[in-house]
């Protein structure tokens, strides 16, 4: 395993866990943080061998704080990540399921890490805000397109044009959490919800993510439901098609190739 200057980067089984590691700034990251972490995802995507994402912040008081704007006022903007912020929030062909561990403060772009998650697992000192308006920004990386697709868009509106902050409880009753848990419990909640996944075939878990959001683009149901999504296709050629049905009748646990 690679060691690397702004995450920790552990591999457990088929769950790839990169842990977001600047706790001196709260996590907040920068051009370069973005771009290693680019480098870890890319490499999560490319290896067959690993299944599930999961990320999350080193300390009990932040997951991230999101962009690091003490070096964007020294004028140090760097070259971005051509896969956004924390090289998931622009990459949009990743099929594999990533987790969000959030373990407290995710703020900006660190709520906008979370969003780009398929999963939310929220400590309950866990605090969620795009503050951006208040500091002269916007939430570009994902955070005003996200959440109004993910929650009723007048809730999202009070949120994006306030700044406000949402303690995990509200994030859960607003939708865009999942699971919330006790403090410090965060990242072994999600690596529950990790196993939980990777008791499916992987070849199901990446058709179904993939037609979920290649769906949602879709103007109407009817076209949702007639679109050609290639991982189904890949799906219904692979032995997994056969060792699903078969483990079922044979009453015993299959034994997933991803194949």
């Amino acid at each position: 395993m690679a060691d690397y200057q702004f995450c920790k980067v552990e591999d457990e089984g088929r769950i790839r866990i990169v842990t977001l590691n600047r706790p001196e700034v709260l996590n907040a990251l920068h051009s370069d943080a973005h771009l290693e972490l680019e480098q870890v995802w890319d490499e999560f995507a490319a290896r067959d061998d690993l299944w599930v994402g999961i990320v999350t912040g080193a300390g009990e008081r932040a997951f991230s704080a999101g962009n690091d704007l003490k070096v964007q006022a020294a004028g140090k903007r760097g070259q971005g990540a051509r896969t956004g912020f924390a090289g998931i929030c622009n990459r949009f062909d990743l099929d594999k399921p990533l987790i969000a561990a959030v373990n407290g403060v995710a703020m900006g772009g660190g709520f906008e890490i979370a969003l780009a998650c398929d999963i939310i697992i929220a400590a309950e000192n866990a605090i969620f805000a795009l503050p951006e308006p208040r500091v002269g920004l916007i939430a570009g990386a994902g955070g005003v397109h996200r959440l109004p697709r993910m929650i009723p868009q007048k809730q999202a509106l009070g949120m994006i044009l306030t700044g406000r902050r949402v303690p995990a409880a509200e994030g859960k009753e607003l939708g865009f959490v999942t699971e919330v848990v006790p403090q410090g419990e965060a990242l072994v909640a999600a690596k529950r919800w990790a196993e939980m996944i990777l008791e499916c075939s992987p070849m199901s878990v990446r058709t179904s993510k993939q037609a979920v959001y290649r769906g949602m683009n879709e103007p109407t149901l009817r076209d949702a439901l007639n679109a050609r999504y290639p991982m189904q296709e890949a799906m219904m050629k692979s032995e997994d098609y056969i060792e699903g049905p078969k483990a079922f009748a044979e009453k015993r646990k299959p034994n997933w190739k991803n194949k």
